[in-house]
């Protein structure tokens, strides 16, 4: 999928607006200031505050162009209830290679995170997941010749609200 187009629900955009919004008006002339100040300090070759200022404001533009370029290009989804396992919700399965349980919860990419066992609706497990019920058993493909089995125990229906920040990246 092209990541340019990602499928976002009306909280991603708000939170990323939100972002955005402190960004430019808060973040962005604060970095502008301490760029001037620290350009006072001195030869710029051997001023360690003035790179780092330029870096921070750098890094704070960039962010800003990918919100932007986020909000502009993204396709608007609802949450809509299939009856099985939907986006937002949190699923326990059994990982049948592993013979271990583990628990998700199926998020937009923006707010993916799997260190906290969110995990995006486009990546194999989530894919494999969606719309389907407990006791059922999916196949997720990682790759044309890695794939394994997941049995489906528990369903926690979820909603789409502000508790999960959006990536960084």
């Amino acid at each position: 999928m092209n990541p340019m187009h990602d499928e976002l629900t009306e909280v991603d955009i708000r939170k990323m607006q939100e972002e955005l919004d402190y960004r430019i008006r808060e973040l962005r002339p604060q970095l502008i200031e301490e760029v001037q100040t620290t350009r006072a300090f001195g030869d710029l070759s051997e001023n360690y505050e003035y790179k780092c200022a330029k870096q921070a404001k750098n890094r704070n533009d960039s962010r800003i162009r990918y919100l932007q370029a986020m909000i502009r290009t993204a396709k608007v989804i609802r949450v809509e209830e299939s009856g099985g396992i939907d986006l937002f919700d949190t699923v326990t399965v059994f990982h049948e290679g592993m013979k271990q349980e583990m628990t998700f919860r199926i998020v937009t990419t923006l707010r993916q995170d799997a260190l906290k066992g969110l995990i995006s609706k486009e990546s194999p497990v989530g894919k494999a997941l969606l719309g389907h019920k407990v006791g059922e058993r999916v196949t997720v493909e990682v790759s044309p010749t890695m794939k394994y089995g997941l049995e489906i125990r528990a369903i926690e229906k979820g909603q789409d609200d502000d508790s999960l920040s959006i990536s960084s990246y």
